[in-house]
């Protein structure tokens, strides 16, 4: 009975240590502390020296807990991964998910040598061991602090912070082999990176096509969609790892393969995902608090706080100039993605690795990654609001979106039910602009259903239901949203190359000789991005009108307010691909038929 006591004292214990750290993140948010700070407090004090006095010293769950930990945060952020953004950032990204994580650890080898007296190897673990940034933890602050990124930064820490965790285990996992076996060799490692890394991709993308296949096709009882998806994505993760591949790109690729596919239940897959990743982010900083001894950090503290401040000034800032050097970002942009290389879940997990497998000096990488944990979020974590305005990365926010209903239907993946309530300023109400690829179905009054017929004329307050491919849904938000206000065209821009988005399609077809459709020439260019362009408009996004295209050259309160004009006279025969294009392209297609986009 005593051992049965005991795990329900565990369970008791566990569970009140999580409801005290998010409930405490009420506290964080009013003081602007970074959240998964607090989580880590929290172990800190229910551990062994602090009020707690909790005794807890298991690896072999702390590996555990962390590998399916991070194998749900990588797949969520895969899940929420589109195709379309990440193109451009591609080659850049993983530069930096490789290279990037490769340099840091190199660089800061050097210091951790000399600072901790290790060997080369052992120094070169422990810059491995915190070498790679954490994506949860990026964006976790980003949304938290109300940021809004230039798409290109906000997309390349994206994908970067979540494809280099797979690279920082290979690293770690190799060091700690050649450490423990005493052997290897470069092409060794080469050989073996190479091959995880292929068969990873291989079961990722395989594992995500018969995920999506098994979603669409076998008719689940309400509510088990997203536990088989979050089940799923472990089976992939095993899988891959007992085969000897990466699981952690595996998983990563197959939640991308899931999230960029038509799939049943996709809003509560998605949701429940959410939930689940930040519970498997409280669980690890709870973790690390608990495995912390002040006693024995109090020795290795100095030599600690070095290594964490040689990582953020120099490693990791010198990493990213050196990837992102070939590619166009300015140094404004450069030195913003190098201070956001927050650290967290990721560094635990890989710091319980050498105690788990009993290398000597192992509680020193642990004490390390606890200490660059620690500073790289009241240093970093605190500042990154700051450091976004200062550096012009952090675009003005708009008001907060429109709260978007979503149903979905049974049987039915080409049409989503969404909801808003109508707003006084919005475009629907104020001049009847709806996408063609949208279908209002009934409108909520005074808590009466009304067909839109019966609804006619649609007032402020309503809720608006319509029908539009699930894709497509979210680029509704912008007719929901009050419009700011707007300031008259200048005519002394019409003939230029760049029109103001107030401009009519009429006034514009008058000035180029252009045809417009029939019954459209009183809508705006910034109207006309609206109702055609399927996602939310962005810097640089074209539609095509009769001989010319559009170009957005400029947002205001998430509307296109200036618009560059591409003419056909203008457009030079365009010189023959180079072979590194012809390469991509071919890449492209390769990708997209085993991604089935």
């Amino acid at each position: 009975m005593e051992s049965l006591d005991s795990v329900s004292i565990a369970i008791l214990l566990g569970s009140v240590l999580v409801m005290a750290g998010i409930l405490s993140s009420l506290l964080a948010l009013r003081f602007g502390a970074p959240l998964l700070l607090v989580f880590l407090v929290i172990g800190i004090l229910a551990g062994e020296s602090g009020p707690g006095g909790i005794n807890f010293n298991d690896l072999g769950t702390t590996y555990l807990v962390g590998s399916v930990a991070l194998a749900l945060i990588l797949f969520d952020g895969g899940l929420k991964t589109r195709f379309s953004s990440i193109k451009a950032v591609l080659a850049p990204s993983m530069g930096l998910a490789t290279v990037g994580v490769l340099l840091t650890a190199l660089v800061t080898a050097p210091v951790a040598r000399y600072a901790l007296d290790l060997s080369w190897v052992e120094a070169l673990l422990a810059g491995a061991v915190v070498a790679s940034t954490d994506a949860a933890a990026v964006f976790l602050l980003v949304h938290a602090q109300g940021l809004r990124l230039r798409p290109r930064v906000g997309a390349t820490l994206e994908v970067e912070s979540g494809t280099n965790d797979p690279f920082a285990v290979f690293l770690t996992l190799m060091l700690v082999e050649l450490i423990t076996r005493g052997e290897s060799s470069i092409l060794h490692v080469l050989i073996e990176f190479v091959r995880e890394a292929a068969l990873g991709a291989v079961i990722g993308v395989v594992g995500g096509r018969v995920v999506v296949m098994a979603l669409n096709r076998v008719a689940l009882p309400q509510g088990l969609h997203a536990p088989f998806v979050t089940t799923a994505a472990l089976v992939v993760f095993g899988a891959a790892q007992m085969s000897h591949a990466s699981g952690f790109l595996a998983v990563y690729l197959a939640g991308m393969i899931i999230g960029n596919q038509p799939t049943r239940a996709h809003n509560s897959v998605v949701a429940f995902l959410d939930a689940a990743t930040w519970l498997a982010q409280i669980v690890m900083f709870v973790l690390l608090g608990l495995l912390v001894s002040p006693q024995r950090l109090m020795g290795s503290i100095g030599p600690a706080v070095v290594i964490a401040l040689a990582l953020m000034l120099v490693a990791r800032p010198l990493a990213v100039f050196i990837c992102l050097a070939p590619f166009r970002f300015n140094w404004r942009e450069r030195l913003f993605i190098a201070w956001v290389g927050l650290r967290g879940a990721v560094a635990i997990f890989l710091a319980s690795i050498p105690m788990l497998v009993g290398l000597s000096k192992a509680y020193l990488y642990f004490d390390v990654a606890f200490v660059v944990v620690l500073i790289s979020l009241m240093l970093q974590g605190w500042t990154l609001a700051p450091a976004a305005r200062k550096l012009l990365v952090a675009l003005p926010r708009s008001d907060r979106g429109p709260r978007r209903i979503e149903l979905d239907l049974p049987g039915q993946l080409e049409q989503q039910l969404v909801g808003y309530a109508v707003r006084p300023k919005s475009l629907y109400l104020k001049r009847g602009l709806i996408p063609s690829w949208s279908k209002p179905t009934l409108v909520i009054r005074d808590q009466r259903i009304l067909t839109p017929e019966e609804a006619e004329p649609v007032a402020p307050g309503d809720y608006v239901y319509l029908l539009a491919p699930p894709e497509k849904a979210a680029a509704l938000d912008r007719f929901f949203v009050d419009m700011p206000p707007s300031t008259a065209p200048d005519p002394h821009l019409l003939g230029d190359f760049i029109v103001p988005g107030e401009t009519s399609l009429g006034d514009l077809a008058a000035a180029y000789g252009i045809s417009v459709p029939p019954g459209q020439e009183a809508l705006t260019l910034a109207d006309y991005f609206d109702i055609y362009l399927d996602q939310a408009p962005m810097v640089g996004a074209t539609l095509p009108l009769d001989s010319i295209v559009l170009v957005a050259r400029s947002l205001g309160g998430g509307r296109v307010n200036v618009v560059g004009l591409r003419l056909p006279e203008e457009e030079d025969e365009a010189p023959p691909p180079t072979r590194l294009a012809k390469v991509r392209t071919k890449l492209s297609e390769v990708w997209s038929l085993l991604a089935g986009v």
